[in-house]
């Protein structure tokens, strides 16, 4: 396995449907596929943030159409590849950032997705990882439409540790990295609900 692909300057789309390709038949990197639905594994570092985005159904509508279309990674130095991908069960997706002078592609899959209309109005899905991403574990994007109070709410959990070398040997580094990509995600969602 490569364990993620790093690049010195930005991977063309030939190059990610290739990355992509190699992925299809490849299973998850942790065994409690599905765990952001309910209790996150031990062992693993846990991440919850979350953001008021606006209120009523307009500024919901909004918000699920950006998580649809994977605006939460419209970061700048981080995105989704291939662009369009559907969110649904299998899809395979891979996140393309530029880090310390780095390109690189990790691959995930969707596990589930959420699509609940009640008091609580939810939609969002988790990926989880595969054997060519840098990190191990699942993270879940949601929008929540609490209908009592009328508020909105982008939700984003993931549990997850380091699976490549380096990743271990620069720990600290990555949870820089993974706590700028939360904040920058809950700041973007919340330009794209206005």
């Amino acid at each position: 396995m490569m364990y993620a692909m790093f690049f010195l300057t930005e991977p063309s789309p030939q190059t990610v449907a290739r990355f992509i390709a190699t992925q299809t038949e490849l299973p998850f990197t942790y065994s409690a596929v599905g765990a952001t639905r309910h209790n996150p594994p031990d062992k693993f570092t846990l991440d919850h943030n979350r953001i008021q985005l606006g209120r009523g159904e307009t500024s919901y509508n909004r918000a699920v159409g950006a998580l649809k279309a994977w605006r939460q990674f419209d970061i700048g130095w981080v995105s989704i590849v291939p662009e369009g991908t559907s969110v649904e069960v299998g899809s395979i997706v891979a996140a393309k950032a530029r880090a310390f002078g780095w390109w690189s592609l990790n691959a995930a899959r969707i596990v589930y997705v959420i699509d609940e209309d009640s008091e609580t109005s939810r939609f969002g899905f988790a990926y989880g990882t595969l054997p060519d991403h840098v990190e191990c574990g699942e993270e879940r994007f949601m929008i929540e439409w609490n209908k009592e109070d009328d508020s909105v709410w982008y939700d984003i959990l993931a549990f997850s540790r380091p699976q490549q070398w380096l990743v271990r040997m620069t720990f600290p580094l990555a949870r820089v990295l993974q706590k700028r990509f939360a904040q920058e995600s809950l700041q973007r969602m919340r330009r794209e609900v206005g």
